[in-house]
């Protein structure tokens, strides 16, 4: 017997009826942002390598530690896996001279890769939903992205979020702060551990976002971004404040927000829960002006979040959140073989009406099993109803219709069954 395959270490099947959790999820996020008027968007999920260089930034430990990137065997380019969808959104978005008419509103779905230590809700193949508006440089859309955010717990039935949001400024600001966050680290070196000290020069701002609990104070006496801001980057973070305080938006200013990724300004936000441990960040963004004319294109400005799919459907189970399952209308009884051919031309008019029936199989014309037998899979199924194929309704240019849940019919059973009896191919094709 040749060797037993598995999948790889931490990416994972998603198997039914758990895959019907995602199938709701995604529903969910399409339905909410065609009211939002944001369009989808699917880029390949291998870009090359630079592009997550040059817009994550050389010393992030997504770029130095977590990214799966190789070589081309046919042409030697390199390319990697994509960690996020980001940089190749933006990417498209130059490629098509998508911004040629005005500004985008888009959304994506899919996988991202990352080799890191899976834990819950955090896997080396995950996905992200995520929305991107490109071409506006307002404060309003800033806060229509986080109320797109809200709505979307709201529509999930999640209570347990919160939100944070700081302002990092703009370039000029980011660098005065940036010396002066230096001067008092250096000050302080022997408090830093190993991983501080090494982006001590390189990217200091990353310290701020440190879990290390010896950091903490030293980090915590550190010099605030927000005291460096000028009139117009405070004017900006005001303004979308105000918008939020007038949709009754929580939130909560966190000046060591700073984010993984170094193409982030004005405007950052998280939204973070206290019910899934140490790793509470489900949904987390801001604003990137200048992505755009990083990696190659016109200058434009940009904003957009991206939610943990693995991990948002987490607290859904934590909160008790019902899903519906996706189970048949009804279950197509079918006692004798010779009852196939009539039986599958009716379940097709029955599904082409929008009914959804599943059809027992057993050993096609060797025999398809007891009564009893296709009965108990019925129950099984989650069907309404079953639908008897017996010798003795073809007879009769009928099927037999048997209620499977409850003792009386509800509303939506009921329902069900005059859509059953309302198909016009019902009589006529078992006459």
């Amino acid at each position: 017997m040749a060797e037993k395959i598995v999948a790889v270490k931490g990416m994972n099947d998603i198997l039914p009826p758990e895959s019907a959790r995602w199938e709701w999820l995604e529903e969910t996020v399409r339905s909410l942002m065609a009211r939002y008027a944001y369009r989808n968007i699917r880029t390949p999920i291998v870009e090359p390598t630079p592009l997550f260089v040059r817009s994550l930034g050389e010393v992030t430990d997504i770029v130095e530690k977590e990214m799966y990137s190789f070589e081309d065997k046919l042409n030697g380019e390199a390319l990697t896996l994509r960690p996020e969808s980001t940089a190749g959104v933006v990417r498209a978005v130059i490629e098509h001279s998508m911004l040629y008419e005005g500004g985008k509103r888009l959304y994506y779905m899919g996988p991202m890769f990352r080799h890191e230590r899976p834990q819950r809700g955090r896997y080396r193949q995950f996905h992200q939903i995520g929305a991107e508006a490109l071409g506006f440089a307002g404060a309003e859309v800033d806060a229509e992205l986080i109320l797109l955010a809200d709505a979307l717990w709201k529509a999930l039935g999640l209570k347990d979020v919160r939100l944070e949001i700081n302002s990092l400024g703009q370039p000029e600001e980011r660098r005065q702060h940036r010396a002066e966050l230096i001067a008092h680290f250096e000050k302080n070196a022997a408090l830093l551990d190993d991983d501080a000290l090494r982006r001590l020069h390189s990217n200091p701002l990353r310290i701020l976002d440190t879990k290390n609990p010896a950091m903490q104070a030293v980090v915590e006496s550190a010099p605030k971004l927000i005291d460096f801001l000028g009139e117009a980057s405070l004017k900006h973070f005001n303004g979308v404040k105000a918008m939020l305080e007038a949709n009754g938006i929580g939130y909560r200013i966190n000046p060591r927000l700073v984010r993984g990724m170094d193409y982030y300004n004005l405007t950052v936000f998280e939204f973070i829960t206290e019910s899934l441990g140490a790793q509470g960040t489900i949904c987390a963004g801001g604003r990137y002006d200048y992505l755009m004319e990083q990696i190659g294109g016109k200058p434009a400005p940009a904003v957009g979040w991206a939610l943990g799919v693995e991990r948002v459907l987490e607290l859904i189970k934590e909160n008790g959140k019902a899903v519906p399952a996706l189970v048949p209308d009804a279950y197509a009884v079918i006692p004798e073989a010779s009852a196939l051919p009539v039986a599958l031309q009716t379940l097709q008019a029955l599904r082409a009406a929008g009914v959804s029936v599943q059809m027992h199989a057993g050993a096609g014309l060797e025999g398809m099993g007891s009564m009893k037998s296709q009965f108990k899979k019925a129950d099984g199924s989650g069907a309404r109803f079953a639908l008897i194929f017996g010798e003795a309704e073809l007879a009769q240019g009928c099927v037999a219709v048997k209620a499977l849940r409850g003792d009386k019919m509800d509303a939506a059973q009921a329902q069900m069954l005059r859509k059953l009896q309302d198909v016009p191919v019902w009589a006529h094709t078992l006459r």
